[in-house]
């Protein structure tokens, strides 16, 4: 038992990717020869938006957070982004859709930072806030329509070569993150923060600058998510990106990503992202309704922090 949790807590990515491959064999079993090479580009292109989504996650509970206003984040950019083509073209647009990302990543930062809300509360107020702000956005530009570009077109559904378009973007993006977390000095402080806060500070460490500088690129990265989701989707929506608060969360989670701070990492959350996205089309199959895959996720985030403080626990 000593070596399993040893084998968990040191390599935790090992087991994910231990669970992901049976799940792929399980889905084989259910249904003969889903299982090929456009399956798995499909559940690739879906996966990435679930897992840039996730990075939010990940990256603020780090510092013992976490951001509950991405989903809305990506939504809005996302809405922003497609009644704005008309008139500004898709650079512009684009360009646009990202400022009130970062905005409400900033009202975040600076509610944490210096006013020392608990982040569950800021972010969960940022988020209702938001979805007033695009609801009456929505009801200003109802009559000139949306447009998603050819190019997110092109990002979230193509494939070259049999490898989704979006790889172009998340590649880049995910080595970024990686190299970000575990090799820069910001990296540093973020797992600082969330092993002792108060040690962190002690030792010289600007708290309110690490939270204002995570949360802002908490929103930047959902409104980029947001922009490739709808890309994938060709509809945008006044909740396009909802449905994905909970999995996000609980792709963190599955990863190895401690709610508590201090440990965890964004390679084991792209593997829970993807076995999240698998599970998702086993439950397709099995013709599960959405209240019911709520649970699950629900019970899957409950039952694997209690795994996470059994593995931690050293007593």
């Amino acid at each position: 038992m000593d070596r399993l949790k040893a084998l968990l807590r040191d390599h935790p990515i090992i087991p994910l990717l231990v669970l992901l491959a049976l799940l792929v064999g399980i889905l084989e079993i259910m249904r003969p020869g889903i299982v090929g090479e456009r399956w798995i580009a499909n559940t690739v292109k879906f996966a990435i938006p679930l897992a840039m989504l996730a990075a939010c996650q990940t990256l603020t509970m780090l510092t013992g957070g976490i951001d509950l206003s991405a989903a809305i984040v990506a939504t809005i950019s996302s809405f922003v982004m497609a009644t704005l083509v008309p008139f500004y073209g898709p650079a512009g647009a684009i360009a646009l859709s990202l400022v009130p990302a970062v905005l409400i990543g900033l009202l975040n930062g600076i509610g944490v930072g210096f006013f020392r809300v608990h982040p569950l509360i800021i972010t969960l107020g940022s988020g209702l806030i938001g979805t007033g702000c695009l609801q009456v956005y929505q009801s200003t530009v109802i009559a000139t329509g949306s447009v998603v570009p050819e190019g997110l077109a092109w990002l979230g559904t193509g494939r070259t070569w049999g490898f989704p378009n979006a790889l172009v973007l998340f590649v880049p993006f995910a080595a970024l993150i990686l190299f970000a977390q575990r090799r820069t000095g910001f990296g540093r402080l973020l797992y600082a923060m969330g092993d002792n806060e108060g040690a962190a500070r002690l030792a010289g460490v600007r708290g309110w600058q690490v939270h204002l500088a995570l949360y802002a690129l908490s929103g930047l990265i959902a409104g980029m998510a947001g922009l490739v989701y709808v890309g994938l989707i060709k509809a945008p929506s006044l909740s396009l990106a909802v449905p994905l608060m909970l999995p996000s969360v609980a792709a963190a989670v599955i990863g190895g990503t401690s709610i508590f701070g201090g440990r965890g990492g964004y390679a084991g959350t792209i593997v829970g992202a993807l076995i999240l996205t698998v599970l998702g089309t086993m439950l397709t199959l099995l013709h599960m309704p959405e209240g019911a895959r709520r649970i699950l996720f629900g019970g899957i985030i409950l039952g694997v922090a209690a795994i996470h403080l059994r593995l931690t626990d050293t007593r």
